[in-house]
């Protein structure tokens, strides 16, 4: 069915100009309540990674392995569990492919990944960029074609909410030292230069280019922006106040050496918190290395306890999909309204979560 879009103050849309699309998502929840969104940008909002000198190519080979699922058979051969890739095991005894034999970045041209080719080349086409060059808003791979810097489906979920005038912050949590460009590309995009979203310039939105950094041992967590300074030392909640003041875009570079030291597992992930007694504000992570496996895992989520004590780890489990979201990439390349979805499923999840806790089914002691 196809709709005609109203203007950019009713509804959730491509444009400001109510251009005709397929598929329209529902509006975002009536509630309206703060937004703190949480993004990766290797595999989440960008389809390369210049730290491991990955171009989108061999990124989304690489990519592939992680959501392939198959075993070892009893003759010590690899046989697929499903052709269908899914972030999560398609059946029981299924494991990740890369599991068994790392994140190969020529996947789809091994015999293993050959029955993917199809869902690769298709993927990586959508990706392409067909503009006029622009350093900031393309990238050139080693083939010599220019791919979207940017996935097109964040920028879709910015003019969202945007165009809804909620209230919100976008905050890029990266290990890499990419993320100059990406808030570069973002100020070009919100400057009017992307062909794709000129009626972006419209629109006025706090950026702010320098990233800062955060930075964790076992006793303190700390956090700094130009001249800013903030840590848990002073209080528990401090970062968690800290970023839920926030507003428009920034970007902080994570602790890579915190997260190897404790073994790649989610009490060394990036620190992201929680208080599910504040019912105005919302924090959303989503990051594709977010897995429900908690030895494997890269963000660590915590919860304020009620005697005011502390924090307390939640497992992943308990808030997939409702804070800490796994990002789809292949979703994300292909439906541009990916992103838009994701933070619907959360906020309306995040309703029944906060339900549960005040019901008593749900006890956070």
């Amino acid at each position: 069915m196809e709709l005609l879009l109203p203007d950019q103050d009713t509804e959730c849309g491509e444009s400001v100009s109510s251009r005709r699309i397929s598929n329209v998502p529902r509006a975002l929840s009536s509630k309206r309540s703060k937004l703190i969104m949480h993004f990766d940008v290797n595999n989440t909002v960008q389809l390369f990674d210049s730290i491991t000198g990955q171009g989108p190519r061999t990124a989304l080979s690489s990519f592939l392995t992680t959501v392939t699922w198959g075993r070892i058979n009893q003759k010590g051969n690899w046989e697929w569990a499903s052709h269908v890739p899914s972030l999560n095991p398609p059946c029981d005894g299924a494991v990740r492919y890369d599991s068994q034999f790392g994140r190969l970045l020529d996947f789809t041209e091994t015999a293993d990944g050959c029955p993917f080719k199809k869902i690769f080349t298709d993927h990586l086409h959508q990706m392409e960029w067909t503009e006029p060059h622009n350093d900031l808003l393309s990238v050139t791979d080693e083939d010599g074609k220019q791919y979207h810097r940017i996935i097109p489906s964040f920028f879709e979920l910015l003019d969202c909410l945007m165009s809804q005038n909620r209230e919100f912050a976008i905050v890029f949590r990266s290990f890499g030292a990419d993320l100059c460009e990406t808030l570069e590309a973002i100020q070009v995009t919100l400057s009017g230069q992307h062909p794709q979203y000129q009626h972006l310039q419209m629109k006025h939105l706090p950026l702010t280019i320098a990233p800062g950094k955060i930075r964790c041992n076992k006793n303190v967590i700390e956090l700094t922006l130009g001249s800013e300074r903030i840590s848990t030392k002073s209080s528990a909640k401090a970062l968690y106040h800290y970023f839920s003041s926030l507003e428009g875009i920034v970007g902080f570079q994570d602790h890579f050496d915190w997260w190897s030291n404790n073994s790649f597992s989610n009490q060394g992930g990036k620190p992201f918190w929680i208080d599910s007694s504040e019912t105005t504000i919302q924090h959303i992570f989503i990051d594709d290395n977010i897995r429900l496996n908690d030895t494997d895992t890269i963000v660590h989520p915590q919860e304020f306890v009620e005697d005011g004590s502390g924090t307390r780890t939640i497992p992943t489990a308990e808030l997939y999909d409702i804070c800490l979201v796994q990002t789809d990439l292949l979703k994300a390349i292909h439906d541009r309204h990916y992103f838009i979805k994701c933070m619907q499923q959360c906020e309306e999840n995040y309703m029944n979560y906060i339900g549960l806790i005040n019901e008593g089914i749900l006890s956070h002691q």
